[in-house]
């Protein structure tokens, strides 16, 4: 039962390393978009839009205001 309860232990920071990898990897190439200041603009617009967009999708499927 002691090696059970290990091997579930483990689950969480699998977890979080896998995460953190994947964030990497889809940061990662936006870094040298942030160099320049006409595409760092770019790149906080889109990031502020789809948030919005997201926000107001999901506000609209689930009813709330």
């Amino acid at each position: 039962m002691k090696e059970f309860f290990e091997n579930v232990f483990r689950y969480p920071r699998y977890l979080i390393s896998f995460s953190l990898g994947i964030l990497y990897s889809a940061v990662e190439p936006l870094v040298p978009l942030l160099q320049r200041p006409i595409t760092a603009v770019a790149l906080v617009g889109t990031a502020v839009a789809g948030f919005l967009f997201l926000t107001f999708t999901l506000r609209a499927m689930l009813g709330l205001g």
